[in-house]
């Protein structure tokens, strides 16, 4: 490689370049930072503090010291919601809005704001009106999002299943199981306004878009119990097991009524009892119970959870184990009272005992409900909300399908 004179010349040059640059930016800085008010960085101060209340204080003085800081603006507005204070939220984004020399992108991003401050304040008609009007641009996808959450707290399901399949092309994922499930909440509707062809069609329509969906067989078997074909209901019922056999204990139930009605009550305990032999059992044992009981009394049922205990141990299974002994050691009860007033002598040998007996099989059962009564709960999936009944819908997060048809039993 051939060495070059005029580098030598060129090196410092390019040093005395670089040199001036950065202290061009340092100077840029420098007056930048001095141009904003002490009081903004006491914000971001508290901010990372997380002393939210001093933060708003001080960027209060900034706003009033500098009306046109409009990244404050919206900072102070998200905090104010933050804190619960939508009124103070709201006019703080509607004072950004209504800015005739806002640039296009920053009133969008205010009215985005003001539709989620209304949404909070639970002004549902105005939060719709504030982001209907982001219906393009940048701001479209996150509106449309927010309004969706807004028509299923209002349980406008069409609205709903609309701006859903809006969203789906914009935020490229899949709405699937959501626009199933709002189907599923139409076809309800109309079974409580006794429209059972309207629910059919929601419902089909419920299937097409999710297959997986096993809240509209389950729905269908409802239209069909209430249209007196017990037969046609236990076909959607029991046809759940290809689709998803762990949500078989939502319709155990519905399965035994079907069943009685056909006059077949043998063919639900045999249905019951070949589950109880897999790992649903945990979830059928309250069916099972009380079909055994009802069918044979109380002796079958004891019998039946005993055979439970020795393949499965649970509380639950124990429980209702105990259950059937007080029912039955009730029933020996009464039949020895009924004999006693027949003797003339007085009590008969044994009785006090029996008394006894009854009472301690009762003590246990009665400690066994009160510690298994909290412990059985369906729990959700993405936020850990735990429930006594089961739900489509987390109420806690208000997720769809997030809650497993399985109840924990915690031992502890």
């Amino acid at each position: 490689m051939i060495f070059e004179t005029w580098w030598l010349l060129a090196l410092p040059l390019i040093f005395g370049l670089g040199w001036m640059a950065a202290r061009f930016d340092a100077r840029q800085l420098m007056s930048e930072q001095g141009a904003l008010p002490r009081s903004y960085f006491k914000g971001l101060n508290f901010l990372l503090n997380e002393q939210p209340d001093q933060a708003i204080d001080a960027f209060i003085e900034v706003v009033r010291l500098d009306p046109e800081t409009t990244e404050l603006h919206f900072a102070l507005g998200a905090l104010f919601r933050r804190r619960g204070e939508t009124e103070r939220a709201i006019r703080v984004h509607q004072n950004l809005a209504s800015r005739q020399d806002l640039p296009d992108a920053e009133r969008e991003h205010a009215l985005y704001e003001l539709g989620q401050d209304f949404l909070r304040a639970g002004l549902l008609d105005r939060a719709e009106e504030s982001l209907r009007r982001l219906m393009s641009g940048p701001y479209a996808a996150p509106a449309k999002h927010v309004l969706l959450e807004l028509y299923e707290v209002e349980k406008e399901w069409k609205k709903a299943i609309d701006a859903a399949r809006e969203l789906q092309p914009l935020e490229q994922k899949d709405y699937s199981v959501q626009i199933a499930q709002f189907c599923c909440e139409l076809a309800q509707d109309a079974l409580q306004r006794k429209q059972p062809d309207d629910a059919i069609g929601w419902l089909q329509q419920a299937a097409r878009e999710n297959p997986a969906n096993v809240r509209a067989p389950m729905l269908l078997g409802d239209v069909a119990m209430a249209a007196g074909d017990a037969q046609g209901a236990l076909g959607h019922w029991l046809g759940i097991e290809k689709q998803d056999a762990t949500y078989l204990p939502l319709v155990a139930d519905r399965v035994v009524k079907a069943y009685r009605q056909l006059g077949d009550d043998g063919r639900a305990l045999e249905w019951l009892r070949g589950l109880l032999k897999t790992n649903l059992a945990a979830e059928l044992l309250d069916s099972a119970y009380r079909a055994e009981l009802e069918q044979h009394g109380a002796h079958a049922a004891a019998v039946l959870m005993r055979e439970q205990l020795r393949r499965q141990p649970s509380l639950q299974a124990l429980t209702k184990y105990f259950e059937a002994q007080a029912a039955e050691v009730a029933q020996a009860s009464v039949a020895v009272t009924a004999n006693a007033a027949d003797v003339a002598d007085g009590e008969p040998a044994g009785c006090a005992h029996d008394v006894e007996h009854e009472q301690e099989v009762s003590a246990i059962r009665d400690l066994l409900q009160h510690r298994t009564r909290n412990l059985a709960r369906y729990t959700c999936r993405e936020c850990g909300f735990r429930a006594r009944l089961f739900y489509w819908q987390c109420p806690g997060c208000n997720r769809w399908e997030t809650y497993a048809p399985r109840r924990s039993e915690a031992l502890g």
